[in-house]
């Protein structure tokens, strides 16, 4: 790119992200502007459906190895910005998470676990009679 090329490109940059006299609004607040009426005027939901939607037609377009990628990176990216401190706390953290999930699971497991049936102890009882 000449220097002329990114003095022009300068410039519009200059003029899209400050507000001098002109009274016009910078690109940067009228995103901002947008954004907040968006939502006051939807709620949870709406971004839910939007995020799923969005979720949906990536997953489509893309295969395992986008995924691996965009992984691997995102991995490399938190690695950068986050000491060893960091990872032992989230893994003590989804230790404690997954303990007690597997012990919730564990009760339940228990209760559904029932006594004798009634027909059993019955059928025992009509045994003790003959003899």
């Amino acid at each position: 790119m000449s220097n002329r090329e990114n003095e022009k490109m300068s410039g519009n940059n200059q003029h899209n992200n400050s507000n001098k006299g002109g009274g016009k609004e910078t690109v940067q607040e009228a995103g901002r502007k947008g954004g907040e009426a968006t939502a006051a005027a939807h709620g949870k939901e709406f971004y839910q459906e939007i995020g799923r939607k969005g979720g949906e037609a990536t997953a489509a377009n893309h295969d395992k190895d986008f995924y691996q990628e965009i992984g691997r990176k995102g991995g490399e990216a938190t690695a950068a910005s986050h000491d060893k401190q960091f990872y032992q706390e989230i893994g003590q953290k989804g230790g404690e998470t997954r303990g007690g999930q597997i012990h919730e699971a564990a009760q339940s497991s228990n209760k559904n676990q029932s006594s004798p049936s009634k027909s059993s102890s019955n059928k025992d009882d009509r045994d003790s009679n003959k003899k």
